[in-house]
């Protein structure tokens, strides 16, 4: 039996939904959804409040886990919270470009404005 598939069981065999389950472990029910799913894996803490909360050793509860299969999904993750921070970077360099193009244009304007306003009043 697979992790995810393990989780399922235990769930349903507290006659749990993922949200109650989540609420015990202070997560989200689209995390343990995920879970279950096969998408994410706990983190360390909350395979230990999973192993409590069922009576279980760690070892019980992980028994069978594809080691590999977490590692390229912990891969992923980083790699997500990696790009999601340059794009976030990204934004912040975007907005500070606009504002200083705005202001430039700004002064511009008026530098032009005063201009024009000399030229045509003061003939």
């Amino acid at each position: 039996m697979n992790f995810n598939e393990k989780l399922i069981e235990l769930r349903k065999s507290k006659h749990l939904s993922q949200e109650e389950l989540g609420h015990e472990l202070g997560v989200s029910r689209q995390t343990v959804s995920k879970w279950e799913s096969g998408q994410s894996y706990p983190d360390f803490q909350r395979l230990v409040l999973l192993s409590d909360y069922y009576g279980l050793t760690l070892d019980k509860l992980v028994h069978d886990l594809d080691v590999q299969d977490v590692r390229e999904k912990n891969l992923k993750s980083e790699q997500l919270n990696s790009i999601s921070k340059d794009v976030g970077f990204f934004k912040k360099c975007l907005k500070w470009w606009i504002i200083i193009a705005a202001v430039a244009v700004g002064i511009l304007v008026l530098l032009l404005a005063y201009y024009f306003i000399n030229v045509l009043f003061v003939w």
